[in-house]
C-alpha cells in the first residue's frame, strides 16, 4: 500500500514532466495529457507498483484535480461570444446528426465486442473536447466567424455528453443522478446570474484591486470553495465530480473570468493537480488485462475511427469537411468516462485502456485535420 509522503509526490511530478516533453513538439500537437498518462503507466499497476491508485489520500488529490481539470474544460465552452451564440441553430443541427450516427455505430460495436455498453460507447462517439480543440484552431491562427458553426457543435456535444456521461455509467440511479444534477445545475445558474450583476458595479473592480493589493487570491479562495460545496453535494447524491467542475466552469465562462483568476486556477490545475489526476489515471489502468483481451485493442481502434466517422456526419449540417474532422477530437469524456468506469467497476477488463486508446485516434485526427486547416489558411492568406 502506498503511504503519500513527499518522495511519491516529487516523483509522481517527475514523471508527469512526460507531458510537457512530448507536447514540446508544436509540429506533432500531442496533449501533454498523452505524457502524463504514460508517466503513470510506468509507476502504476501496469509498470513498477510505485504509486497506489486505491489509497485514500491519493484519491482524494485526484479527485481535486479531476474537478479542477473539468473547471477548466467548462470555462473553454465561448458561451459569450456572439458569433458562436448566432450560430447555435447549425451547431445544435451538426451534434444532432453526430449523434444520431453516433448511436447506430454504437449499437453496432456493443454487439460485435459484446460489451452490453452501447450507451456509454455513444456518448463517447458523439463527444467532443472544447478544451482539445479550441486551443488546438486558436495556435492554428483559426477562429472567428469561420470557425463560429465548428465551435457552436463543439460547445453543444461538450455540455450534452458530460451531462449524459454519469447516467449511462449508472442508468439504475438516473432518477437520483438526474435529480442531483439538477440541483447543481440550479445553483450554477443562480450563482452566473448573480455573478454577472455584481461584474456590473464598480464594488466587484473594488474588490479584486483590495485582492490583488493585499496578495489575498480572494477571487481563488471563492471558486474553490464553489468547486468544493458542488463536489460535496454531487458526492452525497453519487454524482460524479466532473459534473460540479464543469458546472463551475460554465458559470465562470458565462460571468467573465477574470484573467488573474484564470492565471491563479491554470497555475494550480496545470502545475500540480491536473498532471496528478492524468498520473493517477494512468496508474489505475491495468494493461495487463488489455494484453490478455487484444480485442480492446480493436475496441479502442474502432472507438477513435467511430466517431470520426460519426463527426463528418455534420457535412449535412453545411460544415465544412476538416472542420467536421477536426470536431472529432475528445479527451475530457473518455477520460471521465474511464475514470468513472474503474471507480464503479462496471468496464470489462482491458476496456478501460481500449477507451483511452480510441481517444488518442481522435486526437490524432483532429491534429491532422486542424494543421491542413491552417495550411489551407495559410495558402489562402498569402494568395490575397
Amino acid at each position: 500500500m502506498t503511504t503519500v509522503t513527499f518522495t511519491l509526490l516529487a516523483l509522481v511530478v517527475l514523471v508527469g514532466l512526460l507531458g510537457p516533453l512530448l507536447a514540446a513538439r508544436a509540429r506533432w500537437r500531442i496533449p501533454a495529457v498523452v505524457g502524463e498518462l504514460a508517466g503513470g503507466l510506468l509507476i502504476g499497476s501496469s509498470g513498477l507498483g510505485l504509486l497506489d491508485s486505491t489509497d485514500g489520500t491519493v484519491t482524494l488529490l485526484a479527485n481535486i484535480g479531476f474537478g479542477l481539470t473539468m473547471v477548466v474544460v467548462g470555462s473553454h465552452v465561448p458561451v459569450r461570444d456572439p458569433a458562436v451564440r448566432a450560430a447555435i441553430g447549425p451547431g445544435a443541427l451538426g451534434a444532432a446528426l453526430v449523434g444520431l450516427g453516433a448511436v447506430v455505430l454504437a449499437i453496432l460495436m456493443a454487439g460485435v465486442f459484446g460489451t452490453g455498453h452501447a450507451a456509454l460507447y455513444g456518448v463517447l462517439i458523439a463527444s467532443s473536447s472544447a478544451a482539445l480543440v479550441l486551443p488546438m484552431l486558436q495556435s492554428s491562427g483559426l477562429g472567428g466567424r469561420s470557425t463560429a458553426q465548428l465551435v457552436a457543435q463543439i460547445a453543444i456535444a461538450d455540455v450534452a455528453c458530460i451531462v449524459a456521461l454519469p447516467m449511462v455509467l449508472a442508468p439504475a440511479r438516473v432518477l437520483q443522478v438526474a435529480l442531483t444534477g439538477l440541483g447543481i445545475a440550479v445553483a450554477a445558474a443562480l450563482l452566473a446570474l448573480l455573478l454577472i450583476r455584481f461584474g456590473r458595479t464598480d464594488l466587484r473592480e473594488r474588490l479584486h484591486h483590495f485582492s490583488e493589493e493585499r496578495g489575498f487570491a480572494l477571487e481563488l479562495r471563492f471558486s474553490l470553495l464553489v468547486l468544493f460545496a458542488f463536489a460535496s453535494v454531487a458526492q452525497l447524491g453519487s454524482v460524479s465530480i466532473m459534473v460540479a467542475g464543469f458546472a463551475l466552469g460554465l458559470v465562470l465562462a458565462a460571468a467573465g473570468e477574470p484573467r488573474r483568476l484564470a492565471r491563479q486556477l491554470f497555475g494550480i490545475t496545470e502545475g500540480f493537480f491536473g498532471p496528478f489526476f492524468f498520473v493517477w489515471l494512468g496508474a489505475s489502468i491495468n494493461l495487463h488485462g488489455l494484453i490478455s483481451h487484444p480485442q480492446m485493442l480493436l475496441l479502442g481502434v474502432s472507438l477513435g475511427a467511430a466517431a470520426v466517422l460519426a463527426h463528418l456526419a455534420a457535412r449535412l449540417a453545411r460544415l465544412p469537411l476538416l472542420q467536421a474532422a477536426a470536431s472529432a477530437g475528445q479527451l475530457g469524456v473518455p477520460v471521465a468516462a474511464v475514470t468513472l468506469g474503474l471507480q464503479s467497476g462496471v468496464l470489462v477488463s482491458g476496456e478501460d485502456a481500449g477507451i483511452l486508446l480510441g481517444a488518442l485516434v481522435t486526437v490524432v485526427a483532429s491534429a491532422v485535420a486542424t494543421g491542413m486547416l491552417a495550411r489551407a489558411n495559410h495558402g489562402a492568406g498569402e494568395g490575397t
